[in-house]
């Protein structure tokens, strides 16, 4: 794995998040390039009817399918996608790198979620919880789990 891509909707705002994500950046640095693209969430109003939600994640899908390589592969974050042990995501990781590339790519998508569509041109759909966490907290979790699976690929003491 020499690339990692996440690409997610919102900033973060919170100091601790920001803390987090910068902490596990940092450790991730020497085994992996890391590329986080922020793109900007679609406003709404604060009940938005049901056409209105699908609006939003519609528009926020195509945003980030629009900034998608076509040399990665791809997992999207969501709540019903497969979950792995830390061991599993570890060895999936490095299958993909070793039999299909070295880029990887992780979506999340904005407080709505993602489209249909978007989780069908994916390879994969990944799940840490079926537990929902907001989206900005997900950045963090992401970030940890897959400097989690770089120690156990690398024999690190990190992962007990």
């Amino acid at each position: 794995m020499n690339s990692i891509q996440i690409i997610c909707i919102g900033k973060i705002k919170e100091p601790y998040l920001i803390s987090g994500i910068q902490e596990f950046s940092k450790r991730l640095k020497p085994y992996a390039k890391l590329d986080i693209i922020e793109l900007d969430e679609c406003k709404s109003t604060m009940n938005p009817s049901s056409s209105e939600l699908q609006s939003v994640i519609s528009e926020e899908s195509k945003r980030i399918l629009d900034r998608l390589p076509k040399d990665a592969y791809v997992f999207a974050l969501a709540i019903e996608g497969t979950q792995y042990s830390s061991e599993e995501f570890a060895k999936r990781i490095d299958e993909i790198s070793i039999y299909q590339t070295n880029k990887i790519v992780f979506i999340i998508g904005g407080s709505h979620g993602l489209s249909a569509t978007l989780k069908n041109s994916v390879h994969q759909t990944l799940s840490f919880s079926k537990s929902t966490f907001p989206h900005q907290l997900m950045r963090l979790i992401l970030l940890e789990q897959v400097y989690r699976a770089v120690t156990i690929l690398h024999h690190l003491p990190y992962h007990k």
